[in-house]
């Protein structure tokens, strides 16, 4: 994944296809079906308050260990202050941090000032107008934003791993407002990734569930899906 510069980042060549996240990862071993099958990274669910795929920081640490470049990985925190997050980091040592819940700006700078080599992605929640000025106007202080369909006003907060869609329009208006790489999730699998990739044009995609069965990843559901995103992307390809 790019850092962000002055123009947009999005797959601009025949050759080049959207970055495919496979989430909640829970063993090397499917980490290594994930790749096999084409995930551009693998996503790592430290401790959250609700969701799926939630392991242990030994687990993150251990799996990320066994991934090779240029493969990325993804701790998914849903830690709030800098100091937390960077100790974290510093005993899982992944490729990249997802922050599943709001981070203060200033949070944000000390992450970048102690993290430079660490990629930064912020996720928002899509709800309605305000989300895409959130998306916005948090793009500048990260490497990537991440656009899911989860609920942080709830008492237990919901911050991703929902399966629900949101309102694609939105995200489409994110997509042409950031200057950064937008990875689009939320309900993703094989029947609606061509849609989804028609309607928002994201740089990536992440996904989770539609791609197991009982809770395990599935290969036939992993190949549909890698069969769908190939399909899409040439037909956006052409246009």
């Amino acid at each position: 994944m790019p850092r962000p510069n002055n123009e947009k980042q999005r797959p601009n060549n025949k050759k080049q296809r959207p970055f495919v996240k496979i989430c909640c990862i829970s063993s090397t071993e499917e980490a290594s079906t994930a790749i096999a099958a084409g995930a551009s990274a693998v996503g790592l669910v430290s401790a959250m308050p609700s969701g799926p795929g939630i392991i242990d920081d030994h687990t993150v640490r251990r799996i990320a260990a066994g991934v090779k470049p240029p493969t990325a990985t993804f701790l998914l925190t849903a830690l709030q202050y800098a100091q937390e997050i960077i100790a974290q980091h510093n005993y899982c040592c992944t490729t990249t941090i997802q922050l599943v819940d709001r981070v203060a700006p200033g949070e944000l700078h000390i992450l970048r000032k102690a993290l430079p080599e660490v990629q930064l992605v912020q996720v928002v929640h899509v709800v309605d107008d305000d989300s895409v000025r959130e998306a916005v106007d948090v793009s500048s202080l990260v490497d990537a934003v991440l656009l899911d369909s989860g609920n942080q006003r709830l008492a237990v907060k919901e911050l991703g791993g929902t399966g629900r869609t949101h309102d694609w329009k939105l995200s489409s208006q994110i997509v042409s407002a950031c200057k950064v790489p937008v990875i689009l999730a939320g309900g993703l699998g094989p029947s609606n990734i061509a849609q989804a990739i028609g309607t928002v044009k994201p740089y990536g995609i992440d996904l989770c569930s539609s791609v197991r069965t009982d809770n395990r990843l599935d290969n036939s559901k992993l190949s549909a899906l890698f069969e769908a995103v190939h399909s899409a992307n040439a037909n956006r390809e052409t246009l």
